[in-house]
């Protein structure tokens, strides 16, 4: 079956859930009207549906490969590149001076969406564009943005990050990679980077890396990073890719999914680079690029569900095993229908987290208001790790759908799931989202939590008239919510930690209680949505008082295992 862009969706999302109208009246994106939004939202499902999802297959079934040193894409990539480039569509919400349309990251990260259920392992690419764009326009240089931006920007040029290496995952702060100053404004930069995705293709002209690394004089730990713009080639006089600089891809990975997706480990040998922002600041400016990302991955999470839900959906409808309630295609089948049930109401649930968030991103750029700032950090983690989760959920149960046509290749049903399973792990683990979510976000005293508690309950109260059980369950989990998050407040952080992961998915499950309760307001009690959150509210958000007790269990019980007994 062909994927088919949720452009209806998103757009009700949009309007009644997520707040974009209010995003829409100030004056820092009073451009985006409601002709334009629907406008931009149409284009992209139809380059997702005509142009990249056609794609879908062939980069599985056709791997990236290197051969003497040049990464070869599979078939039709380039001409996909092509035309997401042409679209303009990487320079969605970069800034208009260097060539972007200055449009909401709302809007770019609906379109993310899109593009990753059409296909994941080419979207990933204008994706880190996008992130290495917005990081240079906050740290870099007046040079180097006006040089690299318009070619980021056009997509002639790609953009990467290389973070990790062979001995420093998630720990960053154990980078080894040097850079030595050359006197000339460049540094010399030397050390091997891992897990480099989209590191080099035969169809763009220039890929930039966005690199860590440490100068001579550099403190230990993630205080002495600094953060560099390495080209593959140097730019000429004119600005047009010149000499070779001396990097290189050393081999590419044999990954379970994302077989068209070239990842790459990297040697630099003596390359040039220039400095992005302020020496042993180098986190900070990768963390702009990271955040941009990590909201960037949730989406993609999103939109392998979408796909996946589409896939089983229509095989459901085909599939003959009946007699069942409703004739003898397997959707008639209550355990068929539940599943289904249960994807569509987790996919809305989380487009709606994430959309949110995005909102309150554009929405802290237009109005320059903490509390803004403050909510986008908060529903980041969350959205993060509830639309990887959801990807892998979807697709999982997409898989069990098709039976055991699900473990046969030739479905494409499972690889959804091998594609999709990489999400949660890139750009922060899950485990490090909730981490975060009970660390950071709560260094505020919770005052963050706090107002989304409240606008929660408010919700709840305002549809009391129209859906009184639907509204009650979803006041009550918040309250409960409240009671948790008080509870974190007050222990260490080994107790907080132990209980991060759980804590997080009972936000997710409330916060999606609350877009399927607005959802429903929205359409007046009766129709598909208010079915929907149904399913939502009366079958998983009952889940959190289960989540939140694992929250609560502390530590102690984790460590009184020792290595010894979970080897026994």
């Amino acid at each position: 079956m062909s994927y088919r862009a949720p452009v209806a969706d998103i757009r009700f999302l949009l309007d009644h859930v997520a707040g974009f109208p209010d995003l829409a009246a100030t004056a820092r994106f009073a451009e985006a009207t409601p002709d334009l939004t629907a406008a931009i939202l149409d284009g992209a499902g139809r380059l997702c549906e005509d142009v990249m999802a056609p794609l879908q297959r062939v980069g599985d079934l056709h791997p990236a490969r290197l051969e003497n040193g040049i990464v070869r894409t599979p078939p039709g990539f380039a001409e996909g590149w092509r035309a997401i480039a042409e679209g303009g569509w990487i320079g969605l919400a970069a800034p208009a001076e260097h060539g972007g349309m200055g449009l909401p990251q709302t809007l770019a990260m609906a379109v993310t969406e899109m593009m990753s259920g059409a296909c994941l392992a080419l979207q990933i690419a204008p994706l880190l564009t996008q992130g290495q764009i917005e990081a240079l326009s906050h740290h870099a240089s007046d040079r180097l943005k006006a040089l690299y931006l318009p070619k980021l920007i056009s997509g002639e040029w790609s953009g990467t990050m290389n973070l990790t290496e062979p001995q420093a995952g998630s720990d960053v702060g154990a980078v080894r990679t040097v850079a030595v100053p050359q006197g000339d404004g460049t540094y010399a930069i030397t050390g091997q980077k891992i897990f480099i995705s989209w590191a080099d293709s035969e169809f763009i002209g220039n890929v930039v890396h966005l690199v860590l690394a440490r100068l001579p004089d550099a403190p230990p730990g993630t205080r002495g990073i600094s953060l560099f713009l390495v080209p593959r080639n140097i730019p000429d006089a004119d600005g047009n890719p010149g000499a070779r600089n001396s990097l290189r891809v050393v081999s590419l990975e044999h990954k379970l999914g994302l077989h068209g997706s070239p990842t790459a480990m990297m040697d630099y040998d003596g390359a040039t680079g220039w400095l992005v922002g302020e020496a042993h600041r180098g986190m900070a400016a990768m963390f702009t690029m990271m955040n941009n990302a990590r909201l960037g991955v949730g989406m993609q999470g999103i939109g392998v569900a979408e796909a996946a839900f589409q896939h089983a959906l229509a095989y459901a409808r085909e599939r003959r095993q009946g007699p069942t309630p409703q004739g003898e295609a397997i959707i008639g089948h209550a355990d068929i229908r539940r599943m289904l049930a249960a994807m569509r109401a987790e996919i809305f649930a989380a487009r709606a987290i994430a959309l949110s968030c995005a909102v309150a991103i554009d929405m802290a750029d237009a109005t320059g208001q903490a509390d803004w700032a403050a909510r986008a950090a908060f529903l980041t983690p969350i959205a993060k790790a509830y639309g990887t989760d959801t990807g892998v959920d979807v697709a999982s149960a997409g898989m069990q759908i098709h039976g055991g046509m699900g473990f046969v290749e030739q479905t494409g049903a499972a690889q959804f799931l091998r594609d999709v399973r990489v999400t949660p792990i890139y750009e922060g683990t899950n485990g490090i989202q909730a981490m975060d979510l009970v660390g950071r976000k709560l260094m505020d005293g919770g005052e963050a939590a706090w107002r989304l508690l409240e606008e929660i309950e408010q919700g709840a109260e305002a549809a009391r008239a129209l859906l009184p059980d639907l509204a009650g369950e979803v006041w009550a989990a918040a309250e409960t919510l409240r009671e948790t998050t008080e509870w974190m407040l007050t222990r260490d952080q080994t107790d907080r930690f132990a209980g991060a992961v759980p804590f997080l998915r009972a936000w997710a499950r409330v916060l999606g209680g609350h877009a399927h309760l607005a959802a429903a307001r929205a359409e007046g009690g009766a129709g598909s949505r208010s079915a929907l959150a149904r399913v939502f509210i009366g079958r998983l958000l009952p889940e959190h008082p289960a989540l939140l007790a694992q929250a609560r269990a502390g530590a102690a019980a984790l460590y009184a295992l020792s290595d010894d007994d979970l080897a026994a």
